[in-house]
Parts: C-alpha cells; sequence; structure tokens
C-alpha cells in the first residue's frame, strides 16, 4: 500500500456515516488521527449514526478521532476543525472533501433553494476546507488533497440529466485539478475519487430507492480505495480523477465481489458501463 498513515492527520468534511465513515475507519486501522466536521450531533430519524458513534467507531478500529459540531459552509466552523487538527495532533496531513448534497431533479424541478444548497456544500465547502487546510499541507512530507468527485464527463447523457448537481460536483474536481497544478511545486497531492458503481449509503436508499441499494457496493471499496491513494508518496500520483475498481485492480485486487453489489451492479452518475458486444 505505500507509505504507512501511521500518525498521519485527515481532517474530513462530513464522515459520521456513509463513505467517509468507512474511510476514516480505515485509515484509523493503519494508525491514523482523524478530526471531522459534520452536523449530526444528536440522532436523526432519516440517517443511521451520530459524530459520537463515528468517533467511537474508529477509535475502535485503532485510531485517534475528534468530532467537530459543524457546518462545512459556515467559515467559523471550518476553521475551528483545523484548529481542532493543530491543537490535538499538531497538523494536517490530509484533507478529505467527502460532505455532499444530492439532489438529481432536472433545471425546471429543482429549486433554487435546492440549488443554492449544493453549490455551497459541494462547491464552496470543498474550497474552504481545503484553503484553510492548506498553509499546515505545505508543511507535511506527506501531503494529500483527496475530493469525492467525478470524473469530467462530458458526455450529453450527463450533461442534460441533472445541470445543478453536475455543476457542484464537477466544480469540486475541476478545483481539486486545480489545486494539483497550482501547489504541485510544494509536493501536495490533489486527486479525485469516485466510485465505479452505487455505493450502499443512506443518502443512496433515501433518494434513489431500495433497487438501487441492493445493486450497490459498500463504503469499503471506497474506503480502501482511498487508502491506496492516500498511502503513496504525494509525487507518485497527483491530478488525477480516479475510480474505485480501477485504483484497486491497479493494486493487485482482482475479486471485487467482496463488497457485494450483486452480479450486476448498478454503474454510478458519471462513469459508463463497457461496451460489449
Amino acid at each position: 500500500m505505500g507509505t504507512s498513515l501511521k500518525g498521519r492527520t485527515v481532517v474530513m468534511s462530513g464522515g459520521s456515516r456513509g463513505i467517509g465513515l468507512a474511510i476514516l475507519t480505515a485509515a484509523a486501522r493503519e494508525g491514523a488521527n482523524a478530526v471531522f466536521l459534520a452536523k449530526t450531533d444528536t440522532p436523526d430519524p432519516r440517517l443511521p449514526g451520530t459524530v459520537h458513534t463515528a468517533v467511537a467507531e474508529i477509535e475502535a478500529a485503532g485510531g485517534s478521532a475528534v468530532a467537530v459540531v459543524g457546518d462545512v459552509r459556515d467559515q467559523a466552523d471550518v476553521e475551528r476543525a483545523v484548529a481542532t487538527a493543530l491543537d490535538r495532533f499538531g497538523g494536517v496531513d490530509i484533507c478529505v472533501n467527502n460532505a455532499g448534497a444530492l439532489d438529481v431533479r432536472g433545471t425546471e424541478e429543482l429549486p433554487l433553494k435546492r440549488f443554492d444548497l449544493m453549490q455551497s456544500i459541494n462547491t464552496r465547502g470543498t474550497f474552504a476546507l481545503t484553503r484553510a487546510c492548506l498553509p499546515y499541507l505545505k508543511r507535511s512530507d506527506h501531503a494529500h488533497i483527496l475530493t469525492l468527485s467525478p470524473p469530467l464527463n462530458l458526455a450529453p447523457r450527463w450533461l442534460g440529466a441533472h445541470p445543478g448537481y453536475t455543476l457542484s460536483k464537477y466544480g469540486m474536481t475541476l478545483l481539486t485539478l486545480g489545486w494539483a497544478a497550482e501547489f504541485a511545486d510544494h509536493g501536495i497531492a490533489a486527486n479525485c475519487l469516485w466510485p465505479q458503481t452505487m455505493i450502499a449509503t443512506a443518502a443512496v436508499s433515501n433518494v434513489l430507492g431500495g433497487e438501487s441499494a441492493s445493486r450497490s457496493r459498500s463504503p469499503e471499496i471506497m474506503a480502501d480505495a482511498a487508502l491506496a491513494v492516500l498511502s503513496r508518496p504525494p509525487h507518485e500520483q497527483t491530478g488525477e480523477t480516479l475510480v474505485d475498481a480501477d485504483v484497486l485492480v491497479e493494486a493487485g485486487v482482482t475479486d471485487l465481489a467482496r463488497y457485494g453489489g450483486g452480479r450486476d451492479p448498478e454503474f454510478d452518475l458519471f462513469v459508463d458501463p463497457p461496451l460489449t458486444g
């Protein structure tokens, strides 16, 4: 897997459940520290877990974790999360932009309030957290920015499907590719990671329904792929939009069945199935 993450500090937006929590738990098994900024301080009947259950799960896996209750849209909350990483662990080595809002309604159906929410959490939140982490990433000898956003698929099928959501996610990708170029001389790797298939999270169940959930892989596939990327020395890989399955195959994982999804998992948004026949 490359360099050990033992003693490295990860700062993440979101992280109380789903893919974010899976990544933090996997990093904890390698001895990493975690500081995550999330809103769920008390149980929500629509969503599993809180920041408190997440801390317990991360620490049970072998890492140290601190939850900062707050909103990635709030600059003060973002700065407080980074300050917590400095106070508790002495720095920031890895910034993971995980928090996201999902609404796949078309232009005429999407309320402006929901459009604004997606741009604020997805694109602006990614900018805010990364910007706050940058002074400390520059001091790290293992600096990574990892953004959970898709490859830039400009096929009309995707451009016309849900432009409001697409703008917010492609904005995350463009920012990350920009940082790879902007901070190349500082030794900071900046990459995007996206699932090949739907992932079995509360968002999939709540927004896309049960059939998609049954054909979804577990969040652990994204966690294992993230670890493979974050364990590499920063100079080895930067400025790429990566897909979880491709990362794992390159790392020598030949059987993805362990992650579920059945024989015909549902491909994720912005990912085109391979041509057959």
